[in-house]
């Protein structure tokens, strides 16, 4: 049964707010007019953080040795707005204790399409960084979830039975599927979780109270979550 449980960040651990949203793109304004830039994170070819920046600096005619001053800003601009309280982690209820009861069951980890620095920050900053750390991946090397997850996996050594992903995007199942890794839906929308649905999850929840008791189930041969279907 699972031996590692991994997980998104944005909606699952922590709840990304349009504060947050907009440093990200005030990075770009010394390089363009930031305020036309689409807010619409599933716009893009690629959703991950460096695949994006990649992506409008090309439209915009921008050579792609931008991007290392673009993160570099973004980080400090990033880390000045938590430091400030401009912008606050906000956990998703009941994660401190999912996480702390999880812990000495299974190996847990991050596969987010965030700049994993970006994601440490806030991470840090709502206490929860550790508990995931051994095993984190973010944007860095571009690709989409799938190819995050992959890398998390990779790392893990472990077979795809043996881990759980726990996300609220279609992209993570999608990513769950192709790698065939047992899936947990999450997400408070209800709309977000009828996609979820729609996109294959066999198994969705909308409280960490109930992240636990499913993933505890599974960890111990109860009731496996499966990997999402095909529809």
């Amino acid at each position: 049964m699972a031996r590692a449980v991994i997980f998104d960040c944005d909606g699952v651990l922590l709840e990304l707010t349009r504060p947050e949203e907009e440093v990200f793109f005030q990075a770009f304004a010394p390089l363009l007019d930031a305020t036309g830039l689409s807010r619409d994170w599933n716009s893009y070819r690629i959703r991950n953080d460096e695949d994006i920046v990649a992506e409008i600096l090309a439209r915009h005619g921008l050579p792609a040795s931008d991007a290392p001053a673009f993160k570099a800003r973004y980080l400090a601009l990033l880390n000045q707005a938590l430091a400030t309280g401009r912008v606050k982690s906000l956990i998703v209820p009941h994660v401190r204790s999912l996480l702390t009861a999880l812990t000495p069951r299974a190996r847990l980890g991050l596969a987010t399409a965030n700049f994993l620095p970006a994601a440490r920050l806030r991470l840090e900053r709502a206490r929860l960084w550790q508990a995931v750390s051994s095993l984190a991946f973010g944007a860095e090397g571009g690709g989409s979830k799938t190819v995050i997850l992959a890398r998390a996996l990779a790392a893990s050594g472990l077979d795809p039975a043996q881990v759980v992903y726990v996300g609220d995007n279609v992209t993570d199942v999608m990513a769950a599927r192709c790698l065939g890794i047992p899936f947990l839906g999450f997400s408070r929308s209800a709309l977000r979780r009828r996609t979820l649905l729609a996109a294959g999850a066999a198994s969705i929840t909308n409280n960490h109270l109930e992240t636990l008791r499913l993933i505890t189930a599974h960890l111990a041969g109860e009731a496996p979550l499966r990997p999402p279907s095909r529809l």
